[in-house]
């Protein structure tokens, strides 16, 4: 469809992205570019489309791949290389980039003929996939409005729009927000408390920001919003005043000043409520879940609320004994919010006689790494191997490896973005797709495209000549992407609406990556992956055990803080109603009086930073969250079961989770898929058992 090789690199389709030669002045072009040939193509096809496989879903997929290879990459590089020029070229293009997709979404030739596959006699002579593919086209032109007509039509495509914009700005002002504040530290008592690794980081921010004299030892020290700084301040300042300090910045984030997203928000969930009334949906949330695993909002609801009662009364002792401890150690003030963390490390580091800090030389990332490859290849049959250097990437700190079969043969491949770049990266750690496997949209002389995966995080990076040295949280988030990457780059499925990610229901979709956190607490894995970054030596057999003690330390309060993420998010789109409910604030707080034990402050902007439901994919779907945890605790007990020493059983039960659950994508409902693998649907009980095995046991 295009030249093997373009003037603008982001219209070539015939390898990997070419990140050494974009910039932001191929954005607009490129945009439009393709945009105008979706539009003269787009026509073409409805003049001609034909109720068939070869006659509608292929010409689609064809015609589309340009424009949506394009602005994914575009996307991409807003998340990992973000700057003033590229948001400004991102904002130029996006509202006709929206509205192209959204008239390829509201085509009615493309929705009649779709329509006419279904009801067809030919339709028994697709392949399930196939089916499946069509029966979302249908519902997802339907949700796009296809059956809106004048005003009505032009309305919900404004809003579209509309949201889109309201999306990249509350993500921009977020980063914005997080990037304007920080404190400098000159003077040592200042940092007291603070482990060599937030030194280090916190001098080589300060020197980044213009001051070169910096050392870990003497300091200045620049602490920031950024997590890999945040975190580690609030657990371990022993100052508490300045720890409060950064947790008021914290939490007001993006609430207050220039960017300010509470107005946005009121927007986004006014636009969505009238995107819902439009296409017939009592509200935003009941119009979500139309494509998603869980049949209803009532029971999500009573999910959610069954964990919340399993977990609250947990919660409410995790606090107490943090207070009672706090108390006992010299803390007369009552406990507040910036005192959470601090103590409760100081509880975890007493009870289990370890830190994070402890840790942290064990886990360097190229061991971590290693550990996670050989795991891929025990349980799924797989070699990784690295081919840096081979592909163009966007920043010196990016890694490229490809996935090959038992049999040598290359089937995938990833880049994996590491570290921490406030300056220009978002926060989080997320998977994304690079191109996905296709036999159809595939590069010259190949028969078949290779899925290749965006594997994303922002790990503590190396310092001087230290390498990355990971805390175990950041091992378990590797783990965890590298799980969403799997069902990516191991699919079995041809089409590329179908494969790996693609198609799968968005509460089903963490199912791998919290599978893949499970054998962070596996002992020959784990002992497998650790190594002191300058002895080789393996993590000590008491730390392990401490490790796996520590797994479900304040479970109820992890447990009770999803929940609020989560039950809030369903309010605000589940019958909210302004004028009735109050503001988006007013909401959150009434769920947080039952799903937290200390009342949020009277700053707290949280949701102003919620990016997830705001500026992703997660509105009215925060509690996909908890939903895919119970499938993905229940798919680990399926190991467990078959023994978790036993390799003969751990490589069967392994290539049949990679048959099912990461072969199959989205090309069936992932109730099948996971009842293929699992012999049954899914059950809470093992997600209640690793939580509060206590309970288990009594």
């Amino acid at each position: 469809m295009t030249p093997t090789h373009t003037a603008n690199p982001l219209l070539d389709l015939q390898g990997l992205p070419r990140f050494d030669a974009i910039e932001p002045a191929h954005v607009e072009p490129a945009i439009r570019t393709a945009i105008e040939r979706l539009d003269t193509a787009l026509t073409k096809l409805e003049a001609e489309v034909e109720p068939t496989w070869e006659g509608l879903v292929e010409p689609l997929e064809k015609i589309t791949e340009e424009l949506g290879r394009a602005w994914g990459i575009v996307g991409h590089l807003m998340g990992v290389k973000n700057s003033d020029e590229l948001r400004k070229a991102h904002e130029s293009v996006q509202g006709d980039v929206v509205k192209t997709f959204t008239r390829v979404r509201q085509s009615e030739p493309i929705y009649r003929a779709a329509v006419e596959m279904r009801d067809g006699p030919a339709w028994d002579t697709l392949d399930a996939a196939q089916q499946r593919i069509v029966t979302k086209m249908i519902q997802h032109a339907e949700l796009a409005g296809i059956a809106l007509e004048g005003d009505d039509r032009t309305r919900f495509n404004e809003i579209q729009q509309e949201l889109a914009e309201l999306s990249t700005k509350f993500s921009n002002a977020v980063l914005d927000a997080t990037k304007a504040w920080d404190l400098t530290l000159e003077d040592p008592a200042e940092m007291d408390g603070c482990p060599a690794s937030l030194r280090e980081l916190a001098a080589e921010s300060a020197k980044a920001a213009g001051q070169p004299e910096a050392t870990p030892e003497n300091g200045p020290w620049r602490i920031t919003l950024d997590h890999p700084s945040f975190g580690p301040f609030m657990q371990h300042a022993k100052r508490r005043d300045l720890r409060e300090r950064i947790y008021r910045a914290f939490i007001s984030r993006a609430g207050e000043g220039e960017f300010d997203n509470r107005a946005r928000i009121d927007r986004i969930l006014e636009l969505r409520q009238a995107q819902a009334d439009l296409l017939g949906y009592p509200d935003y949330a009941t119009m979500s879940l139309a494509t998603k695993m869980a049949p209803d909002v009532d029971e999500v609801m009573k999910l959610l609320e069954e964990l919340r009662v399993a977990s609250y009364e947990h919660a409410k002792t995790d606090l107490a004994e943090t207070a009672a401890y706090a108390k006992a150690h010299g803390q007369d003030e009552e406990l507040a919010h910036w005192d959470v963390p601090f103590w409760t490390e100081r509880v975890r580091e007493q009870q289990f006689s370890f830190t994070d800090e402890q840790l942290r030389p064990y886990f360097p990332l190229p061991r971590v790494l290693e550990g996670l490859f050989a795991l891929s290849e025990r349980l799924f049959g797989v070699e990784i191997d690295a081919a840096d250097g081979e592909v163009a990437v966007w920043h010196d700190d990016i890694r490229f490896f490809r996935i090959r079969d038992d049999a040598g043969n290359e089937i995938a491949a990833f880049f994996l973005d590491p570290y921490s770049r406030p300056a220009e990266k978002r926060g989080g750690a997320w998977m994304d797709e690079c191109v996905g496997r296709s036999r159809l949209l595939v590069p010259d002389d190949h028969d078949l495209r290779l899925p290749v995966a965006y594997l994303i995080c922002n790990g503590t990076p190396p310092v001087g000549s230290k390498p990355s040295l990971m805390s175990f949280r950041e091992v378990e988030t590797l783990f965890h992407e590298f799980g969403h990457g799997l069902q990516h780059m191991l699919t079995t499925i041809d089409y590329d609406s179908a494969a790996g990610i693609n198609g799968v229901e968005w509460d089903a979709v963490e199912l791998p990556s919290q599978f893949m956190e499970n054998w962070c607490y596996h002992r020959p894995t784990l002992l497998g992956f650790s190594g002191h970054y300058e002895t080789g030596e393996p993590l000590p057999e008491d730390l392990f055990e401490k490790i796996v003690a520590a797994r479900t330390f304040r479970g109820g309060t992890a447990m009770l803080r999803q929940l609020y993420f989560a039950m809030t998010d369903l309010a605000l789109h589940h019958g909210y109603d302004p004028q009735r409910d109050g503001s988006p604030e007013d909401v959150q707080r009434r769920i947080a009086a039952k799903t937290t034990l200390m009342t949020p402050l009277p700053e707290d902007r949280f949701l102003c930073s919620f990016s997830h439901i705001f500026a992703g994919g997660y509105a009215a779907g925060y509690y996909s969250y908890k939903w895919a945890e119970v499938l993905s605790a229940d798919a680990f007990s399926a190991f467990e079961e078959a023994g978790l020493e036993d390799e003969s059983a751990i490589r069967t039960t392994g290539q049949r989770f990679r048959d099912t659950v990461l072969g199959l994508g989205g090309s069936q409902h992932p109730l099948e898929v996971f009842t293929a693998f699992r012999g049954r649907g899914p059950e809470t009980t093992a997600l209640l058992r690793h939580t509060f095995p206590q309970d288990a046991k009594s």
